[in-house]
């Protein structure tokens, strides 16, 4: 079963591409009417993804204006915990990161608004790396070990049995680690914790945790969930060529249309949630290589379906692609999609989940099965369809449909409808100049109209950047063995400094 269900999302993409060709050769009247619907559909989409997108803007900015700090201080307590009893973990797994930008990171940590005697903070590095990282962990150590309750190193060691090196077999190394020698020892009750895994790049604003805090403590299954910031992919975003901009947007557009509709919403990137329940799960898997969403199929899977996802509506910031060359930068951007396209492994893990654990309802299966196909299998087809598919009947359908109104109607019914479409982009351009950060001297007037007309080319960052990636992804899976992913760790650095991979 296990095998099939790797099979399943490649075969479905490749299935929908070949139907491409042969229904356009074949019943290319039948063809040219599904595209007409399905660009009809495409957008309503953009149409939902610019609403949802406007909401989900308009809440962060409402929930940023709160002081969150008086907020949690007014609350009366709440099954024996009062927020001064919160604990905040915080895991910071690194590879090969450069001291700049792990210095970022912790100058956004100490800035917070929420009391630093409160935090356990974790650098993690890897092994592997070598010397220049173990150099990076000590002398973050040195300026930064005395800000916080505690202060904790560690080295995840290379090759450990059963383990793909990458960011989850950190993390579980790490909590482990802390948890033995700091939580046990200090004796601090797992309910009263609250982790947080960060990328290394990870900068927070400075009422993150306050935020996080107030949101624990008043949800309705706070022991139950996981918390959910917005990632701006903004840190470098001035120093990015135009598709790396483009596709920072994007994520971010996404990240924050998601927060409207938590009903779909799992766990990305960076985020929090109880450390109990991270116990209780046995931490993070490390033969995986997607852990931020897997760990939320984890407590899905292991609380029978009673676990969801609280929107924070407050936003994290992380780096954009950016590389020493233009070239680089393009490489990199792609290996980064694959690897979050690599995301159709949960599919897998999830399905053979729902077949094992008969507590779950069969509605959650049901709605989660439809959401895991739709997404990936969108993700590797909808772009194909509707920038290819337009014009298969035409190439394909013979002279017999070429000589008829719906031929000669179909480019311009298409056209108008993808003009139409355009709101979208429309929604993304005005966004965009929205969410950048405070401007270096060097941003002129001018350069606000160049990175809206920046997205003329999200089609064919679309295709290259999204698209193509997805699908190698996807059959990857499908065929199995030497062909599977590990993990790839997108190379980070500051402007001036040499990337190292």
């Amino acid at each position: 079963m296990k095998r099939f269900l790797e099979i399943l999302p490649g075969a479905l993409a490749w299935l929908t591409i070949a139907m491409m060709f042969v229904i356009s050769a074949v019943f290319p009247v039948q063809a040219a009417v599904f595209v007409i619907l399905f660009d009809i559909f495409w957008f309503l989409k953009t149409v939902y993804f610019a609403i949802h997108v406007g909401a989900g803007y308009r809440e962060m900015k409402k929930v940023m204006k709160v002081d969150w700090l008086e907020k949690i201080k007014a609350l009366p307590p709440r099954d024996g915990r009062d927020w001064s009893d919160i604990y905040h973990l915080v895991i910071f797994p690194m590879y090969k990161e450069s001291y700049a930008v792990v210095k970022e990171n912790f100058d956004s940590i100490i800035k917070t608004d929420y009391p630093l005697e409160k935090f356990i903070v974790v650098l993690s590095g890897e092994e592997r790396a070598g010397e220049e990282t173990v150099r990076t962990i000590e002398r973050i150590k040195n300026e930064y070990g005395d800000k916080f309750f505690r202060f904790y190193t560690t080295l995840h060691p290379a090759d450990l049995p059963g383990e793909i090196p990458g960011k989850g077999s950190n993390e579980a190394w790490a909590a482990r680690r802390v948890k033995e020698d700091i939580i046990d020892k200090e004796g601090i009750p797992y309910e009263n914790i609250m982790v947080s895994t960060f990328d290394v790049d990870t900068q927070v604003y400075p009422q993150y945790f306050s935020r996080l805090t107030y949101s624990f403590l008043t949800a309705e299954h706070p022991d139950r969930s996981s918390y959910q910031p917005i990632a701006f992919f903004t840190n470098n975003i001035y120093e990015a060529p135009v598709f790396a901009r483009i596709m920072a947007f994007s994520t971010t557009f996404w990240n924050i249309m998601n927060q409207v509709r938590p009903e779909q919403l799992i766990t990305f990137s960076s985020h929090s949630m109880p450390f109990k329940a991270l116990v209780e799960i046995g931490f993070w898997t490390t033969n995986h290589v997607s852990e931020d969403s897997l760990i939320f199929w984890q407590c899905f899977l292991h609380y029978d379906g009673d676990w969801r996802v609280v929107p924070l509506h407050y936003p994290v910031s992380m780096d954009a692609n950016v590389a020493p060359t233009f070239w680089q930068s393009m490489k990199n951007i792609y290996k980064q999609q694959r690897r979050w396209a690599w995301g159709c492994e949960n599919i897998p893990f999830v399905f053979s989940g729902f077949l094992e654990n008969k507590k779950i309802s069969l509605r959650k299966k049901i709605y989660w099965t439809w959401q895991h196909l739709d997404i990936y299998w969108g993700w590797a087809t909808n772009a194909l369809i509707i920038l290819l598919l337009g014009r298969l009947p035409l190439l394909l359908g013979g002279e017999k449909f070429n000589v008829s109104v719906l031929s000669y109607n179909l480019p311009q019914l298409t056209s108008t409808l993808m003009n139409m479409a355009v709101i979208g982009v429309i929604t993304s351009a005005i966004l965009s100049i929205a969410l950048l950060p405070p401007k270096p001297k060097w941003f002129k007037w001018y350069h606000n109209f160049l990175y809206m007309i920046q997205w003329a080319l999200f089609p064919v960052n679309i295709i290259f950047f999204s698209t193509i990636p997805a699908i190698e992804s996807q059959t990857r899976m499908m065929l199995g063995g030497k062909f599977k992913l590990g993990f790839w760790v997108t190379p980070k650095a500051r402007k001036g400094e040499e990337i190292r991979e």
